[in-house]
């Protein structure tokens, strides 16, 4: 069995230090030519090929593509998915990123781009970033930007609409008071889905109580905080809309433990649709997001982009569609709706 020739192996048999290598590797200046021709000579004679770097330096690809995310949860790991199914018949490897300490952080990806581009990635998918203008000589990609469209090629649902037609189909099962958990404020996609939800009110000629509407962040333990202090009101909402599955199904769970019957005394609909929402206990009505196309649609904007060529669009957003299952039902005649 042969052992994988190090990086130690080419400092030793070109005569330079091992930094000096790392440098030529991921392109660096300040490299005589004459040592960097030495270095790469060794490199193929040692058949260091099988590196990122070393392939990176020989056809100035490294056949990898890159997703960074903020971190890895449901949404995510969908994307991850769409992503994945796109490029199983691809030259491409996937490269998952997730660096420490980046939630709540603005310009992770910045400093996640610095890291990978040049020698470790060829292109990136950024998933919700902060940030559009990441400054790097690579493709990229931005999936649900917090800003929305801008000078990146761009992927993301309809928050708005869906979020409207979700609040609809509340309304026509005789729901008014109709409470809203919203996720975190910097997401504009949490903002359009706030904008939706009031827009459905207003075309029915209900006034929003601000009383109704509270600040989920997209996080469990915040979401069963504020959904707790939401249903203990003598006038608590009879529907909740949730700006997202995995908000909807801490509120269904802290209505549960208050006594709370889903759908007799609370109405709940997320958004997404995760897998989740179908396997949970009760199964639960959401707005169908179609996550892995996201996906799949920025993979393969990505890929034309590495072609050389302009994809058909830059700013792409599809649509979104309801999907009624266990957790909606008509406003029961023992529940007070004002």
């Amino acid at each position: 069995m042969t052992t994988r020739v190090t990086i130690h192996e080419v400092a030793a048999a070109a005569g330079v230090s091992v930094s000096t290598v790392s440098k030529v590797m991921n392109g660096r200046y300040g490299i005589a030519p004459r040592t960097v021709d030495r270095v790469q000579a060794v490199v193929r004679e040692l058949g260091y090929e099988s590196s990122l770097g070393a392939r990176s330096i020989r056809s100035q690809r490294s056949g990898v593509i890159g997703v960074l995310v903020p971190e890895i949860e449901p949404f995510s790991a969908e994307v991850l998915k769409g992503v994945s199914q796109v490029l199983h018949d691809t030259a491409y490897d996937l490269l998952a990123y997730s660096g420490s300490r980046q939630r709540g952080s603005e310009g992770w990806e910045r400093r996640s781009l610095n890291r990978l581009s040049g020698s470790m990635i060829d292109g990136a998918i950024l998933v919700t970033p902060t940030v559009v203008n990441v400054g790097v000589d690579i493709p990229v990609v931005a999936v649900d930007p917090h800003t929305g469209p801008a000078d990146l090629p761009t992927v993301e649902s309809d928050s708005f609409a869906g979020a409207r037609e979700a609040v609809r189909y509340l309304i026509d099962l005789g729901h008014e008071r109709i409470g809203y958990v919203s996720g975190r404020a910097d997401l504009r996609s949490s903002a359009a889905r706030e904008a939706g939800y009031r827009k459905a009110l207003a075309d029915a000629g209900i006034r929003p109580d601000p009383r109704l509407i509270v600040e989920g962040q997209y996080e469990d333990r915040i979401v069963r905080r504020v959904a707790r202090a939401l249903l203990q009101h003598s006038d608590r909402p009879t529907a909740v809309f949730a700006a997202n599955d995995v908000s909807a199904l801490a509120v269904i769970d802290t209505a549960v433990e208050m006594g709370l019957d889903v759908p007799r005394d609370l109405s709940v609909i997320g958004f997404d649709d995760i897998p989740e929402a179908s396997r949970s206990l009760t199964r639960l009505t959401t707005v169908r997001q179609q996550i892995q196309r996201v996906g799949a649609e920025a993979t393969r904007m990505l890929l034309t982009l590495l072609e050389g060529q302009e994809p058909r669009a830059t700013h792409i957003r599809l649509p979104t569609r309801l999907v009624p299952r266990a957790t909606t039902a008509r406003v029961h005649a023992g529940v007070a709706t004002d």
